[in-house]
């Protein structure tokens, strides 16, 4: 029996978040393996995009930028207008990358209900609603891969991150439910859970005196993740060498959870 393939060649990927950081690095790698991307980023920010689309194009693929607000379903930029515009580029959706996210450090005394509202609205209500709207696709179609990022913080508690990694702790059983409902009908639904990664979202915790060091000393592994190396775990999952994995939630953490 020949080993599957870990390529993408022929499949068409959406990945929200773009601009930057982690969603940069997880379209470029699908673009690598052989996707063609629909990348997004808000509307006031996808010039942000413009690099993405350069290094996809330089790897001899497509991709279509389109504004999204994932804390919007119906209006103008909202996610079921993005899924529909989507999915016509090229006919059909294969792997959706949920990776859309926001932090907001901040003592739990200190929450207040805008922030709470913020994170759960962007981390959590987006990652499900973007799931239903190319769930929806894909189920027709009996076959599709959604790889929602979480956290190793909705694993494992930690400082000043009360609304986060509720959020992240509600996208990884949200993983399993849509697991659960979908696999009888073709569609695998897998969470990847990145330790701290240097990206314009963690910026501010690598700074911080005391819990920059303090990181480090809870990475077995004794260094922070870099995108690339979470996107490699994301660009596994949609392909056929994980075509029995679903309902996982895969940490790419140098140990942190293994403590």
């Amino acid at each position: 029996m020949a080993l599957p393939s870990f390529r993408l060649n022929g499949q068409i990927a959406v990945v929200t978040g773009t601009g930057s950081g982690l969603g940069q690095a997880i379209a470029v790698g699908l673009a690598e393996a052989g996707a063609d991307v629909v990348l997004s980023e808000l509307p006031d920010r996808l010039a942000l995009t413009d690099e993405t689309v350069r290094l996809i194009e330089a790897q001899g693929r497509e991709a279509l930028v389109l504004p999204l607000d994932v804390r919007d379903l119906d209006g103008p930029h909202g996610i079921r207008g993005f899924a529909e515009a989507a999915i016509s580029w090229q006919g059909q959706v294969d792997c959706l990358a949920n990776n859309a996210g926001v932090n907001l450090p901040q003592d739990a005394l200190d929450v207040d209900e805008a922030s709470w509202d913020a994170v759960l609205d962007i981390d959590l209500k987006g990652t499900f609603f973007c799931a239903q709207a190319f769930g929806r696709h894909m189920v027709e179609r009996g076959r599709g891969s959604i790889i929602n990022i979480a956290s190793q913080n909705g694993l494992v508690g930690y400082y000043k991150r009360a609304a986060y990694c509720s959020a992240k702790a509600g996208v990884v059983n949200l993983t399993r439910v849509l697991t659960l409902e979908w696999a009888p009908r073709g569609v695998r639904v897998n969470a990847v859970a990145p330790t701290f990664v240097r990206t314009p979202l963690t910026a501010s915790t690598f700074d911080d005196p005391e819990l920059g060091p303090d990181l480090l000393r809870r990475i077995p592994m004794g260094r922070i993740g870099e995108p690339e190396e979470v996107a490699a775990a994301v660009v596994f999952l949609p392909s056929p060498a994980a075509s029995m994995i679903t309902g996982h939630t895969l940490t790419v953490d140098g140990g942190w959870t293994a403590i």
